[in-house]
């Protein structure tokens, strides 16, 4: 399976006609902040590996901001690459299309897990999607009602938690991390809460997805402002990707959710419950024209480099099976806009 995998990402057809004339000569990449590790330590191995191209700069900006730079349009001023933490939604990829940019190839190249971490000196937290819910909901469910949150400390959500007080900083919208975040932790929680009866679904959807504003921040840059964020209030929990979880083990320190603690093993076993699939999307109306761009996609999908034992695995991937790696390659070698 692995040499037809290598070989298979080796023989890639990826050429189109080139939409504009060639007047930048280096890829560039924006979006996820999750997928921002992987790429920059891909684009610095891919120019050192290859040195006739120069080494691809990548900018973070979070996965909705990287589809909006994507979607602007074809041609030298707009990005070759939007990296992703969550697929392209219908209303991002008709804003590509009303913008020329039809070549649209979605490459899936691993998963990442959402964890909870505190800082190293602080309790350790035990939390379930119900716990998380309960603490930064602006409304929750108090003897069948529905109440502004009374919830101070973390113990007075759970005796089992810790007597901390109640602070999160949370992805912004722009992040594809908050669309996880809400339905597989505040909506799942939302739903086993015991929400009053009779309610309708807006009012559902509303409860679920509105928080308090005296215990979250909204973190729209990338996860080094959240880091920051503990270390200006120790007390906050913050909610980051595993991979740069597994880059600050000295100063942080993870939750189980749900009774599993998260790491490579219980993600790729679909055992930790907050895990999802990481993307890149490539604008097939710049392949060959804006030069190392194929040649980046095989480096990329190479099992060396995202495959198991792999160099993205060291930083925190957990490589998808080969089986699907070469499902990718084949959509991708179709131009296939999967």
């Amino acid at each position: 399976m692995k040499t037809a995998l290598l070989t298979g990402v080796a023989v890639l057809a990826l050429g189109t006609g080139a939409a504009f004339a060639q007047s930048r000569d280096t890829i560039q990449i924006a979006g996820s902040s999750t997928v921002l590790p992987f790429a920059s330590i891909v684009a610095e191995e891919f120019g050192a590996t290859f040195p006739e191209f120069n080494t691809p700069v990548v900018g973070s900006g979070g996965t909705g901001g990287g589809f909006s730079q994507f979607c602007q349009g074809v041609g030298e001023s707009t990005i070759d690459i939007a990296n992703a933490s969550r697929p392209m939604r219908d209303g991002e990829r008709e804003a590509c299309n009303a913008a020329g940019v039809n070549d649209i190839r979605e490459v899936q190249f691993g998963f990442d897990g959402i964890v909870f971490a505190v800082s190293a000196d602080k309790p350790d937290f035990a939390l379930t999607p119900v716990h998380v819910f309960k603490a930064i909901a602006a409304q929750v469910p108090v003897d069948g009602e529905l109440v502004a949150n009374p919830y101070t400390t973390w113990n007075e959500v759970d005796p089992a938690l810790p007597e901390q007080p109640i602070a999160l900083a949370i992805p912004g919208s722009n992040h594809g991390t908050r669309e996880v975040f809400e339905e597989r932790v505040t909506s799942a929680g939302c739903e086993e809460s015991g929400l009053p009866e009779g309610l309708s679904d807006d009012e559902i959807d509303a409860v679920c997805t509105t928080f308090r504003q005296d215990v979250v921040v909204e973190i729209a840059g990338d996860y080094t402002e959240t880091l920051a964020r503990l270390q200006s209030n120790p007390d906050t929990v913050g909610v980051f990707g595993l991979s740069f979880y597994d880059q600050n083990r000295d100063t942080l320190k993870v939750a189980t959710v749900d009774g599993v603690t998260p790491s490579l093993e219980t993600i790729a076993s679909g055992e930790y419950p907050v895990s999802r699939p990481l993307f890149f999307y490539v604008k097939g109306e710049h392949i060959g024209t804006i030069p190392g761009i194929e040649e980046y996609v095989q480096f990329f999908l190479s099992e060396g480099v995202s495959g198991a034992g792999g160099i993205l695995e060291a930083a925190g991937l957990i490589p998808q099976p080969a089986e699907r790696t070469a499902e990718v390659v084949a959509a991708f070698e179709a131009g296939s806009a999967n």
